[in-house]
């Protein structure tokens, strides 16, 4: 079945009732008899037995994700950030080593600096380009070895398949941070990831109207991050769910305009006397487009500049004047958004040397010319106030 119809069928259930699975908002369940109450009890992921479980369209929607991902099963939980929680917390506990890429989440390095490390986790950042010499970094305690592929500000596009085979090797668990390619565009499970984590907040959902997180596994994993998944607490809403469910089967239009759109402004801002360099995996010239044009399926709409020196006062003023680019931390929605970052605030393993400002763009569904003029417009006001 191709992934378009994947997209659209998976999930659906029986073809005698509604289309869209139903929402029910549900804490306690009901049991008939002593029997199907502890038959409940003894098996709490098999079927609706407590609202904090799931219920029909939880599932729905985790059947879903697994299937256009290619995993065994799915854990939806409450946000992207409580993904990464459940993920890494299934594998790491005291004395353990943990490896990062370097150009991970900012909220994921948080999390290992303010969660696991003040629980006894020992954890270590990584050139996200290392490649199978991960393996030199590697301890004997080391349990996991965190990825995301591009990174979410400087968009390094790290050798999946050396890296999990790597790792394997010494019996660590390879996770993976998905949510930039989304489940369409690139299939961790044939690159040998164990464990796939996304922010289905962005591209999955695609309207900017919920939060939530997917948690895709191997068959020989999955038991252990459910549980811990569980035991967290972090149980999405129905209504979040379905809304997810809903976005979910628009990806394949969605996806594609998002990737044009993306490389329309990547080519035309490479044009630009005020940019330094485009950070896109697509294109020709960007470091990792290789991996990336060998590994994935497609690029999203996300991607950077690096401009040339310029002062804060007139970055301001390109930035506070656009009316079509919004200046927002999400990204994935029908909507375009502009920010600037500041790399060299997460790096540890590597250092950030560039000396101009660099900003995340997401291209939105808006026409590519209508988004052009606003950049367009605000370079104007850049290189006035400079």
């Amino acid at each position: 079945m191709k992934p378009d119809t994947t997209l659209v069928t998976a999930g659906r259930g029986p073809h005698d009732g509604p289309v869209n699975p139903p929402v029910h908002h549900a804490s306690t369940i009901l049991f008939p008899t002593v029997a199907a109450l502890e038959k409940a009890a003894s098996g709490p992921f098999d079927g609706v037995t407590y609202g904090r479980r799931g219920t029909e369209i939880t599932f729905a929607l985790e059947d879903a994700v697994a299937a256009i991902e290619g995993g065994h099963r799915s854990v939806a939980v409450a946000s992207g950030l409580a993904a990464v929680v459940a993920a890494l917390m299934a594998f790491v506990k005291a004395g353990d080593h943990l490896l990062v890429a370097d150009s991970a989440y900012a909220p994921t390095r948080r999390v290992c600096r303010r969660l696991l490390a003040p629980l006894g986790v020992e954890v270590s950042y990584y050139d996200p380009l290392v490649g199978d010499a991960i393996g030199e970094l590697m301890r004997p305690d080391t349990k996991a070895v965190f990825l995301e592929s591009p990174g979410s500000l400087t968009f390094e596009v790290q050798d999946v398949r050396a890296i999990a085979d790597a790792a394997h090797a010494r019996g660590a668990v390879v996770i993976l941070d998905n949510t930039w390619a989304s489940p369409l565009f690139f299939k961790p499970f044939e690159h040998g990831v164990d464990v796939s984590v996304q922010a289905a907040t962005k591209y999955i959902a695609g309207h900017s109207d919920l939060m939530l997180g997917v948690i895709t596994t191997t068959e020989a994993v999955h038991e252990q991050v459910r549980w811990t998944a569980a035991l967290l607490g972090a149980c999405p809403g129905p209504d979040d769910c379905y809304l997810a469910l809903r976005g979910l089967r628009t990806l394949a239009v969605r996806m594609p305009r998002h990737q044009e759109t993306g490389l329309a402004l990547a080519r035309w801002l490479s044009q630009r006397p005020e940019v330094a360099r485009v950070m896109h995996p697509a294109l020709p010239d960007f470091p990792g487009h290789s991996l990336w044009r060998r590994d994935f399926l497609g690029a999203s709409g996300l991607f950077g500049v690096v401009l040339e020196p310029v002062s804060k006062q007139a970055l301001s003023a390109m930035l506070d004047g656009m009316e079509l680019f919004a200046m927002g931390w999400s990204w994935g929605g029908y909507e375009s958004l502009i920010a600037p970052t500041e790399p060299a605030r997460y790096r540890t393993a590597t250092e950030w040397r560039e000396p101009g400002p660099s900003l995340r763009l997401h291209a939105g569904l808006e026409h590519a010319d209508d988004l052009i003029a606003d950049l367009e417009a605000g370079f104007e006001r850049l290189n006035r106030a400079a």
